[in-house]
């Protein structure tokens, strides 16, 4: 009995030692993250990837009701980007665009005053 005692002490030693090594390796590996997420580097792309999110989500929020995404209409968009750049069309391009874009509030201003009355 007493050889059997000894041996599930040895086994429950070996058992603790093994886990405050894996503690000890957990307590490395967490100190070199926290280090790794306070370079200026990596917290500056964590903001750009936080803000990319936001946009995105509210881009995907304002699409929902005409049943597309912003992963739908990515390529497209690129595209018509690409000729925009090769053709050297940027400040007209920015001028349409702004142009459309009170175009649509003012549409969208009156739906909402029609709506109210």
């Amino acid at each position: 009995m007493q050889k059997n005692d000894h041996r599930s002490h040895e086994e429950k030693k070996r058992a603790l030692l093994r886990d405050a090594e894996f503690f000890r390796a957990g307590v490395a590996h967490s100190r070199a993250q926290i280090r790794h997420a306070a370079r200026p580097e990596v917290m500056f792309h964590s903001v750009i990837d936080h803000a990319t999110w936001a946009l995105r989500a509210r881009a995907d929020m304002l699409l929902k009701p005409s049943g597309t995404s912003v992963s739908v209409l990515a390529p497209y968009a690129l595209t018509v980007l690409g000729f925009i750049r090769r053709r050297r069309l940027g400040k007209p391009a920015l001028g349409i665009a702004a142009l459309v874009g009170v175009a649509a509030w003012y549409i969208q201003r009156k739906r909402a005053q029609h709506m109210a009355y």
